[in-house]
C-alpha cells in the first residue's frame, strides 16, 4: 500500500512541510502532483516525476525531481510552483483568517501529465496551509486613500 503523508498536515503558509512517499517498488518512477482550488473555484497544480530509491520511498527535499513543473531537490516545490488551469489567473487568497487553502498530494504510478480523468492515485492525502495563526486579530485599515489591514498577535 502506497503512502503519501505532509508533515505537519496542518501549518502556516510560509512554514516548510515534509512531503514523504512510502510503498512504492524500489526504483519505480513516479509522479507526485499537488493541487488546490482557489476561493473562485479555480484549480492550481504543480507535478514532478520521481524515481524512488531503494527502499521504495521519494522525499522531494532529499531526492531530485527528473522534470515536471520543476526539476532538482527543492523541499517546498510541489507548493511553490503551483500554475493554474486557466492562464493569466494568480493565486490570491482572500479570506485569511477564516480558511485554509487545502492542498491535495497524490502519488501516480509513471509519468502521469494528469488528462486521463479515469487514472487513480496510488496513494493521496490533503494538508492546511492557514495564513493567520491562531488567535490572531485582523483590524481594517481605512484611513484617507490609505486601505489595508493590520494583524495583531494574541
Amino acid at each position: 500500500m502506497v503512502e503519501v503523508t505532509v508533515t505537519p498536515q496542518s501549518s502556516l503558509a510560509d512554514r516548510p512541510v515534509q512531503i514523504r512517499v512510502r510503498g512504492l517498488s524500489p526504483s519505480q518512477l513516479v509522479t507526485l502532483r499537488a493541487w488546490l482550488k482557489d476561493e473562485q473555484g479555480e484549480c492550481f497544480q504543480s507535478r514532478a516525476f520521481f524515481r524512488a530509491d531503494e527502499a521504495g520511498e521519494v522525499d522531494p527535499g532529499l531526492h531530485a525531481a527528473l522534470g515536471g513543473s520543476y526539476s532538482g531537490v527543492w523541499p517546498m516545490g510541489l507548493f511553490w510552483f503551483l500554475q493554474p488551469d486557466t492562464l493569466f489567473r494568480r493565486l490570491v487568497k482572500r479570506d485569511v483568517a477564516g480558511s485554509p487553502f487545502r492542498v491535495r498530494l497524490e502519488v501516480f504510478d509513471g509519468l502521469s501529465m494528469g488528462t486521463d480523468p479515469r487514472e487513480q492515485p496510488l496513494g493521496s492525502c490533503e494538508a492546511e496551509r492557514w495564513y493567520v495563526g491562531p488567535g490572531v486579530q485582523r483590524v481594517p485599515i481605512r484611513e484617507g486613500r490609505v486601505r489595508g489591514a493590520l494583524f495583531l498577535p494574541p
